[in-house]
């Protein structure tokens, strides 16, 4: 979020009112801007237990290297007085205490994100039939998509390059399909069509359409449902959300080799990643020249994310820390904290 002194100082002291008014004994914050303000209040208000998440940072690939540095101060500062800071996995764990040293490793638990997966396994022949029929896609054309915001950070370009040497190199039917929207959609549109892709919100079977852009899709379900293979290309990513709901959907993925993305896919297992977009490539056309290979990709992540990613876990995973720290101290009423449970 961009900074706004007039209207986060609202919204700061807004949150001190809620405070005040529930005297709770843990704030839980998450995302940076969120997370500085509301842990900036919890503070003021003596909360005992101030808990973060970060899902995800800021700290490459986004700003320059004075504004980084910036964040990167401002995270440390706030971190000596957090209770407990959760990272979304081993690898940023590692990276936001030894790459970055925002806080010690001892200040740190590692919790995975948890997503409700069930409905991405369920009625999956019907959602693909009309996914398929509203983006005009024959059963025997490959759609490779992508799914996410279209701003520099998820790098569509790298996909659209990735796509047009896989052109290339199959002689099967494929289509690529970008569901999404951004600033950077227009542009991603023209670098397309310069790379002489043909480019439409429709496949027109008889002007063979490359790139499919859908614009924002509230139903990803439908989308894995419909799509065959699923891929991120992001410079920078915590715990990549559309891998998840792709591998929950049993569609195989190629990633980019970057952030979280390995505590997701295991490579040659789950999925591929990848750090050039010829190795991209030669991936995209391992699957499509293999189905079998492909599904059993597609099988093995739905499984791994099933038992790692549901809510289910991630509320027992938080309500345990909760207890944790709840125990060692005392409530506001000078009660332990535990009793809280």
């Amino acid at each position: 979020r961009e900074i706004s002194p007039v209207n986060d100082l609202i919204v700061y002291n807004k949150l001190k009112q809620i405070i005040a008014d529930f005297r709770p004994d843990i704030v839980h914050t998450h995302a940076a801007k969120a997370g500085m303000l509301g842990r900036r209040a919890a503070f003021s208000m003596k909360v005992p237990v101030v808990v973060h998440t970060f899902h995800g940072h800021v700290f490459h690939s986004y700003f320059n290297q004075i504004t980084t540095a910036t964040f990167i101060q401002i995270e440390k500062a706030l971190a000596r007085r957090t209770t407990r800071i959760i990272a979304i996995s081993e690898l940023q764990k590692k990276e936001l205490t030894e790459t970055f040293r925002i806080a010690p490793s001892e200040k740190f638990s590692v919790i995975p994100l948890g997503f409700d997966l069930d409905r991405f396994g369920r009625d999956t022949e019907e959602k693909r039939k009309r996914f398929r029929e509203r983006y005009g896609i024959p059963d025997d054309v490959v759609a490779v998509g992508i799914v996410g915001r279209m701003v520099p950070i998820k790098n569509h370009s790298f996909f659209i390059n990735a796509f047009s040497e896989l052109k290339k190199q199959v002689n099967k039917k494929v289509v690529a399909v970008i569901v999404g929207d951004g600033d950077l959609k227009p542009s991603t549109d023209e670098y397309a069509r310069k790379k002489g892709l043909i480019t439409g919100s429709r496949y027109n079977d008889k002007e063979k359409t490359d790139v499919i852009f859908t614009s924002w899709i509230r139903d990803v379900d439908r989308v894995y449902a419909g799509l065959d293979i699923a891929t991120l290309t992001s410079k920078n990513e915590g715990t990549p959300v559309s891998i998840i709901e792709a591998l929950a959907s049993g569609k195989p993925v190629v990633s980019t080799d970057v952030g979280g993305v390995r505590d997701v896919i295991e490579h040659g297992k789950t999925g591929f990643v990848a750090s050039d977009e010829m190795t991209f490539a030669g991936y995209l056309k391992e699957m499509i020249e293999n189905p079998q290979k492909a599904a059993v990709l597609g099988n093995n992540g739905k499984e791994s994310v099933k038992q790692r990613y549901s809510y289910t876990r991630l509320v027992s995973d938080v309500a345990a820390l909760y207890a944790e720290l709840l125990s060692q101290g005392q409530s506001r009423s000078g009660k332990p904290l535990f009793s809280f449970f």
